[in-house]
């Protein structure tokens, strides 16, 4: 009987052990920046092992010790292992993935609630972006034809100031952060996705694709479609585009990263041919609070609200004052993009009461022809801050964005 318990202990502390053994060191080496904190990491998973989620866990090496960190395993073609690097040490940076079962309540997870046809994320109880599925009506009294669904209103700063605004009634088919083409040619006739008020066509949500929760990130994919008012009964649906929205908090008190993908694809045997046109595109109608006194925009170029207008950057950033604080946002443009460095539309100060707009427009100088049976990409990044971020901030926020770290894998 002792012998068999003692047996029995044997093979508990052997799982024990077992379960707590590493199974990839991984050696970090940050993108030729330095002040690193909140640049990504990505892992390909099944390479390594084929462990589920839940008994895995990382941990990073210092001086000797291990701090287990927030991480997150992305499903889509294969597993891929996800997470921040953690300072903003330059020089390597070390972590092992160990056999451990892990508890999701270990760390906060961001959030993802539906109510009422608008997904609102969230981190540590506050409130970051939300967007709309759900067709939204104008104000009472203003023609329905401005009614608009999938766009993201509002973008809260950490500190729940909003930057984003629609239906402002100097442009009721202004609508937070939003994607429409303006001049297009369709089957033979000129389409305007972008002004409404014309009724020649719209862009709508159509449903939702997917949803992550995790300790690192929060996201949804969508599909949209664009569409064709060929008459008053007739619609025709000429494009289709996927949206993918994640939303990944860094510093909470801080700033978080906001990734869009857009992904297009003509819906008929038509092509989607975009033309020339000094607006179209990724879309920012700002806070209502905002004017010339108390903002202002920098974009990669050194370029201001005076001469930015017009004007092509690889990012652009426009921040202001609140009531009792301050924030705004950089916007980030990725190089695969259709003519990256990308052409801005922003408003100059002398023009619609001073507010701000910001348009990251690729069309502005050129068409771009979207043929059936291929696939069209933009990738843009949000950094959404508290405070006041300087030009240097900026840009390496662009560079953590499009350098990613070197990775080497040593297998145990």
């Amino acid at each position: 009987m002792i012998q068999n318990k003692l047996s029995l202990l044997f093979l508990v502390l052997i799982c024990i052990a077992c379960e707590q053994q590493p199974l990839a060191r991984f050696t970090i080496t940050p993108a030729q920046t330095s002040g690193n904190r909140g640049q990504l990491v990505r892992v390909h998973l099944d390479s390594i092992t084929n462990l589920p989620d839940s008994l895995l866990q990382l941990v990073k090496l210092d001086d000797h010790t291990t701090t287990p960190i927030p991480f997150q395993v992305e499903h889509v073609e294969d597993r891929v292992l996800i997470w921040f690097l953690q300072d903003q040490k330059d020089g390597e940076q070390q972590y092992e993935l160990i056999h451990k079962k892990f508890s999701k309540d270990e760390f906060p997870q961001v959030q993802i609630e539906n109510d009422k046809g608008a997904f609102t994320i969230s981190s540590a109880g506050s409130n970051l972006l939300q967007y709309h599925s759900e067709l939204v009506y104008p104000p009472a009294g203003v023609d329905s034809v401005f009614k608009r669904s999938g766009f993201i209103h509002p973008i809260w700063t950490p500190n729940s100031q909003v930057l984003t605004r629609i239906q402002p009634a100097d442009h009721y088919h202004h609508y937070g952060i939003w994607n429409p083409w303006t001049h297009v040619l369709f089957e033979d006739d000129t389409v305007d996705f972008w002004n409404l008020y014309k009724k020649q066509g719209t862009v709508r949500f159509k449903k939702l694709l997917s949803t992550s929760i995790g300790s690192v990130y929060a996201g949804i994919k969508v599909e949209l479609e664009h569409i064709v008012f060929k008459n008053d009964t007739t619609e025709k649906v000429a494009l289709r585009e996927f949206q993918t929205i994640r939303v990944t908090p860094v510093q909470e008190d801080k700033y978080f990263l906001v990734d869009i993908k857009i992904e297009m694809e003509c819906a008929t045997e038509s092509p989607f041919h975009i033309l020339e046109y000094r607006y179209g595109g990724l879309g920012w109608r700002a806070t209502e609070e905002w004017n010339p006194q108390n903002s202002e925009v920098l974009t990669s170029e050194n370029k201001t609200r005076k001469d930015a207008d017009g004007s092509t950057a690889r990012w652009c950033m426009v921040q202001g004052q609140f009531r009792n604080d301050k924030g705004g946002m950089v916007l980030l443009s990725h190089p695969e993009n259709y003519n990256h460095p990308e052409p801005l539309r922003i408003w100059p100060e002398d023009s619609n009461g001073g507010e701000m707009f910001v348009n990251i427009a690729p069309t502005k100088f050129d068409d771009w022809l979207l043929n059936p049976h291929q696939a069209y990409t933009l990738q843009y990044r949000f950094v959404v801050f508290n405070g006041r971020f300087t030009p240097e901030e900026a840009a390496l926020q662009w560079q953590q964005y499009v350098y990613s770290p070197t990775v080497e894998i040593q297998k145990f």
